[in-house]
């Protein structure tokens, strides 16, 4: 499992009751589709959760899966993310992407100079944001939007963008 791309669907956020249920903070659509696409692993690929039962409680889930034997079990899983194969979820339409297809994706500018790599699609609430790790070791972002980054080919795992302009202007002492 460990060789396929895997997709963040939830958390586990703690225990739940004393049966072993543990409470799971989907990031789905609907909250119990973290649930529906069977079983749930951690970033590793190892195999957490096989949703038996589920159920909606105040902030989430509380799910019960085999895997987890008692309360002890639950807690010891807690802060894990929930991960599906990458294969299972439809392909995006077009001028869409999941950013796990992005995250190490070549970025350069519109004149080809080489800005670094994709580590990380952001959004700090006003839009998503392209996490790029420059050649030089720091991190910029761009903004991800058809403006910015006009051309996205993900089979070439190249973007191509234009960077926002710098307010900044030279001054002389």
């Amino acid at each position: 499992m460990a060789d396929q791309a895997l997709i963040l669907v939830g958390a586990i956020v703690g225990a739940f009751g004393v049966k072993g249920e543990v409470k799971v903070r989907a990031f789905t659509a609907a909250p119990d589709g973290v649930c529906a696409y069977g079983p749930l692993y951690d970033k590793s690929g190892r195999l957490v959760l096989t949703p038996k039962h589920w159920r909606a409680i105040k902030d989430g889930l509380a799910v019960l899966a085999p895997e987890v034997k008692d309360r002890e079990a639950a807690e010891a899983l807690r802060n894990t993310g929930l991960h599906v194969p990458r294969a299972l979820f439809a392909p995006p339409e077009d001028d869409e992407f999941y950013h796990v297809d992005l995250i190490g994706c070549a970025v350069e500018a519109l004149d080809a100079t080489p800005l670094g790599v994709v580590i990380a699609v952001v959004n700090f609430g006003a839009g998503d944001l392209l996490d790029v790790r420059g050649p030089d070791g720091r991190n910029q972002f761009f903004p991800f939007t058809k403006a910015a980054a006009p051309i996205v080919d993900i089979q070439a795992k190249r973007i191509i963008v234009d960077p926002p302009q710098s307010d900044e202007t030279e001054t002389e002492a």
